[in-house]
């Protein structure tokens, strides 16, 4: 018997007796089977509430890494366009600026809106892109996405590219004709004229963000300059870097390259309404989404002081054997950061399943209800994207067991507060 009562006393911090104490107060019996409720529920909240932010924060870093690279793929990093006369020299322009370190290419544009007929009766708000066949080339994000025909002969200014929504919804495949009409034709005496022409569709893209696969002609840059009025100039050029967040180091060296007077945009001003407010979304919804996690911890304060209440007889006999308080409060915050640390963990095992399955995932859910999921025609991407952050995951996992533990630390000290006396009451 002195071997015993000396055991709980002598034992050093955090030794096997205080744990095997604590894994015996998460375990259920018949009359704690309440407790045992109780435990299981925080739990499955701090596991559903990792795993929530987990997979919330990965789809937001995914859908803005998604629409930066579709974005930024088709459009310019930094678009310049001409001051005071017309931008006449665009082709030597642009072969100055793409001598610069840094700088991936430089492409002369003429852009302008028209109306999209194809073979059903309704038309479509499109925007006209036309480009050098070489440049074209260029942009990976189409070149390398076309689904039907080729680029081949491009140049001529014989057909156009069009995006696969745009395919589907003017009902036109490959080699029909789409019917381009635009309200800046030509000047009679009786006013200007609109300006209607047709192009065999000689190549059909599909990016992966539908506003895009839906709204943009690629037309060659001759064609489109005589189209738009623009003979012999372009409207802009627009400048790839290799680094867009450094675009700001390489607008002096781009201004001295131009050799005259240029208006410059770069993407973060062009885009700065729409990035700032995902930016702001995110932020909202990680700390909404950080309630469930906390919720969850006070689920643990509940039940460590219900169990505190029902050990009271147990915590008389380790004092009286010679517990320290110090050990009592090791022991209830072992118990509870037990249900943290695991329930954590196993967030995180859930949360990356998840996202490694998201797309999978909403495909079935969408089967099973009927309906589209994550409709890219509101959504502007094809697909569920989910990116995950180690940083970001880190601090998650951080917070759900700093609020664990936090949360294990007033009860804990509730027992070990009580004398042996007092705790025989306590029950």
């Amino acid at each position: 018997m002195g071997e015993t009562a000396a055991t709980p006393g002598g034992a050093g911090p955090f030794s096997v007796f205080e744990r095997m104490v604590a894994w015996r107060y998460l375990r259920s019996r018949r009359k704690e089977a309440f407790i045992s409720v109780i435990a299981s529920i925080s739990f499955i909240g701090i596991m559903l509430g990792v795993a929530t932010l987990i997979i919330v924060m990965a789809v937001m870093n995914g859908f803005r890494a998604e629409l930066l690279t579709r974005i930024l793929g088709i459009n310019g990093h930094l678009v310049l366009q001409a001051v005071d006369t017309p931008l006449d020299d665009y082709a030597a322009v642009a072969d100055r600026i793409n001598g610069i370190q840094g700088v991936r290419y430089a492409i002369p544009l003429v852009e302008g809106q028209v109306l999209a007929t194809g073979n059903v009766g309704s038309g479509a708000g499109a925007l006209v892109r036309g480009m050098r066949e070489e440049d074209l080339r260029k942009v990976e994000l189409v070149s390398g996405n076309i689904r039907q025909g080729s680029l081949d002969g491009f140049a001529s200014g014989q057909g156009v590219a069009i995006g696969q929504r745009m395919s589907e919804n003017l009902g036109l495949a490959l080699g029909d004709v789409i019917t381009l009409t635009s309200p800046d034709g030509d000047v009679t005496p009786f006013g200007t004229t609109a300006r209607q022409k047709g192009y065999p569709v000689t190549a059909i893209f599909q990016v992966g963000m539908s506003e895009y696969d839906a709204s943009i002609i690629f037309m060659a840059l001759p064609e489109a300059q005589l189209y738009f009025n623009s003979e012999g100039r372009a409207q802009t050029i627009e400048v790839f870097v290799d680094d867009p967040d450094a675009v700001d180091e390489l607008r002096p060296l781009v201004e001295v390259a131009a050799q005259r007077p240029l208006f410059m945009a770069d993407w973060r001003q062009r885009n700065h309404t729409f990035f700032a407010a995902l930016e702001v979304e995110r932020n909202v919804m990680f700390m909404i989404l950080t309630l469930i996690v906390v919720v969850a911890a006070l689920n643990i304060i509940s039940g460590l002081f219900m169990l505190v209440k029902d050990k009271g007889r147990d915590i008389a006999i380790l004092r009286t054997m010679g517990a320290t308080r110090a050990a009592i409060l090791r022991i209830f915050v072992m118990t509870g950061a037990a249900i943290g640390v695991t329930g954590t963990l196993a967030g995180v095992v859930l949360g990356i399943i998840v996202c490694l399955n998201v797309e999978s995932i909403r495909q079935f859910f969408s089967w099973l209800s009927g309906e589209m999921l994550f409709n890219p025609e509101l959504y502007f991407l094809s697909q569920l994207p989910a990116k995950i952050d180690i940083s970001e995951t880190t601090s998650v996992v951080l917070m759900a067991l700093a609020l664990s533990f936090l949360a294990t630390l007033f009860p804990a000290w509730r027992a070990a507060s009580l004398d042996p006396v007092e705790a025989l009451r306590y029950e």
